[in-house]
């Protein structure tokens, strides 16, 4: 029997749930969660709170635990100095979002991970920064020095640092109560407005939005192809298609097991960061399934099943989805965690693989997937698809044979929590998937139920679990928005009622929860975080509750939705007039509500007919369908029905009704 590791420390975070906080419960930084305890603790020893946000697969996390939090000599300083409290961001995502805004009001710029915030004994954070080195590095000045002029200052001068706290406090308030923008804006042009705005970003030579570090922008082609789809705007779908055909084809997509990288590192697409999110995969699976109706490129058909196979194998557990796995991972030979061991090969070793595997042509498929002498990542090779090599009959069984070599390396670490809002995205994405592969609709709808069984529980929902363990954090509004729109999209795929009826009573719970006088907040504790329609990693949640809003209102006949959704659109049109490409999902709700939802009722016998010939004979993407116990179908906007009878006759009034 294995003898149990010894640790020569151990501090209170070895009490908690998060695989974050417990990466660090063996440091010699004497870590608190965040906690009463701690913050009375910084009160009565009137010590400075050195907060550290992150979360468990973020490489840089990783860096400034190795250089710092490791290191007995920042520990001693912190120990003796300061109150140390670490937060997992996706835990506690209220707690993040508030001190992203305190280091964007500080720094007029977004922060990131690992987030490092100093605090009076207060509470009251007047220093902000993300990664800092331990010693003064890359013009930045060391964490050991940081520490140590913050703790001589509190000596010395604390008045100094209360000063400095309460202008972060006043510019926070301010930024809280500023007026709101009353004036309504008409964005007549906003879908072609949109479209000039994210080519002007556009890097025509390797596709993407933007250059170093390059993400995928998922939202943004999700809403170029509803643009394309409203009015055959070609420059709309041509960076979508053109976006979505690099990203397949380059190293941000893991080309041996499936499944996208969070971004890429270069402008090419070919060197990603390597941890895998749940989010991303979930968006980009929407991309692709949206895109693959319009187009019917098979590439895009292969990348779904890719995406799915993936998330299958690393992510499902319970019929529930983990949230993130790390980019580093264990080299044997070293004992040491490097970024992509796992996913990189060696020349030598990948040819002499194949080659006893009896890969008639190993060559060709080493130049198809861009492995080389050279090699493009520290010597070794992220694999890429390379267009001027020929395409391997064996590509396949070659891809078998490339995993095995890989799986003698351990795989990255996987973050266990399940996420409410990840996995009602991804869900969402599965239902849209199973347009193509039907099978993926009762995968999803199993999942979908079995998210609700576990963090739905007597009448109140839950942001995350970690199974086997308690349910602690209530669920923010990020968490009420997607489950929401996913829970309507279940409605439409399996007219389940109870489906429909639980996203009536979750809307209704979140604007009594975050609804306050008009205003939308992401979260009202600890912190109050106004909700903006700003896109960040992924789809904004207003934007994504305007939207539920918009559908329900014609699925529940229920026009205080449309006008509450009105309403926010309304105070923020000039904005999204202004710097459309920042708004997506906003842009994409705008339009709907411009143009408008149609419903479409139907009973059993004439919905299954009514639905393959609307989706036959339009592309129009805001359209609902509602069961009924009509014998006649009929077709509504939320003012009013315009078509009903006849399915042919139906069809060509949507037709009519969509050109005005």
């Amino acid at each position: 029997m294995a003898e149990a590791k010894t640790y020569k420390y151990t501090n209170s975070l070895i009490e908690e749930d998060s695989p974050y906080l417990l990466q660090h419960a063996h440091n010699p930084v004497n870590w608190y969660a965040w906690s009463k305890k701690a913050f009375d603790k910084a009160k009565k020893e009137h010590k400075l709170i050195f907060l550290s946000i992150g979360y468990s697969t973020c490489h840089w996390c990783h860096v400034m635990e190795r250089e710092s939090f490791e290191n007995e000599d920042v520990a001693k300083v912190l120990n003796d100095n300061y109150v140390a409290i670490k937060v997992d961001r996706e835990e506690m995502p209220s707690i993040d979002k508030h001190f992203q805004n305190v280091y964007y009001l500080m720094h007029q710029r977004g922060g990131g991970w690992p987030l490092t915030i100093i605090l009076t004994p207060n509470k009251e954070p007047f220093f902000s920064a993300t990664y800092i080195p331990r010693e003064p590095r890359y013009g930045r000045a060391g964490l050991i020095d940081v520490l140590k002029y913050f703790a001589k200052l509190q000596k010395d001068d604390p008045k100094k640092l209360e000063v400095a706290a309460k202008k972060v406090q006043k510019a926070l308030k301010l930024v809280e109560s500023a007026p709101k923008n009353i004036k309504y804006k008409e964005l007549n042009t906003i879908g072609d407005d949109f479209v000039s705005s994210v080519l002007e970003h556009y890097d025509s030579e390797h596709k993407g939005i933007g250059m170093i570090p390059k993400f995928p922008h998922a939202v943004t082609i999700s809403t170029l192809l509803d643009i394309y789809a409203l009015d055959k705007n070609k420059v709309a779908l041509k960076m979508a298609k053109e976006m979505l055909e690099a990203m397949a084809k380059g190293g941000i997509y893991d080309q041996i097991e499936g499944g996208f990288y969070r971004y890429s590192t270069d402008e090419k697409w070919m060197m990603p960061h390597y941890e895998k999110m749940l989010y991303t995969n979930a968006e980009l699976l929407g991309d692709y399934a949206k895109a693959y109706k319009i187009t019917k490129e098979e590439l895009f058909k292969n990348i779904i099943k890719g995406v799915v196979g993936f998330v299958d194998k690393r992510f499902e557990s319970e019929g529930v989805y983990f949230s993130a796995s790390d980019a580093d991972s264990l080299d044997d030979k070293s004992g040491e965690k490097k970024e992509g061991f796992y996913f990189v090969f060696d020349y030598k070793e990948a040819k002499k693989a194949l080659e006893d595997s009896g890969i008639k042509e190993p060559k060709r498929v080493l130049c198809y997937l861009g492995i080389t002498k050279k090699g493009n990542f520290e010597g070794k090779n992220n694999p890429y698809i390379d267009d001027e090599c020929e395409k391997p009959k064996e590509l396949e069984y070659a891809k078998e044979v490339l995993l095995k070599v890989r799986s003698k390396k351990p795989y990255p670490f996987i973050d266990k929590k399940i996420l409410l809002s990840w996995n009602a995205l991804y869900i969402g994405s599965l239902l849209e998937a199973s347009d193509i592969f039907p099978s993926f609709k009762t995968k999803a709808l199993n999942s979908l139920d079995s998210l609700l069984e576990k963090l739905y529980k007597n009448g109140k929902l839950y942001h995350q679990v970690l199974l086997g363990k308690e349910l602690k954090v209530e669920a923010n509004f990020e968490d009420y928005s997607f489950l929401i729109s996913t829970l309507i999209e279940a409605y439409e795929k399996s007219f389940e009622s109870r489906y429909l009826e639980l996203a009536d009573s979750l809307t209704k719970e979140a604007i009594e929860r975050f609804c306050k006088d008009g205003v939308w907040y992401d979260s009202l504790k600890p912190f109050r975080v106004k909700a903006t329609l700003e896109s960040s990693s992924y789809a904004n949640p207003l934007s994504v509750m305007i939207d539920n809003l918009l559908k329900l209102a014609l699925l529940r006949e229920d026009m205080k939705y449309q006008e509450l959704a009105k309403s926010v659109l309304d105070e923020n049109a000039a904005l999204i007039s202004k710097y459309p490409i920042n708004f997506p999902k906003a842009v994409d709700a705008y339009l709907a509500y411009k143009r408008g939802y149609i419903v479409l009722k139907a009973d059993k016998t004439q919905m299954k007919k009514l639905i393959l010939s609307v989706e036959k004979e339009l592309s129009y993407p805001f359209v609902l369908y509602k069961l009924t116990d009509d014998k006649s179908p009929l077709a509504c906007k939320v003012d009013s029905c315009f078509a009903y009878g006849d399915i042919g006759n139906i069809v060509k009034k949507i037709k009519d009704e969509v050109k005005k």
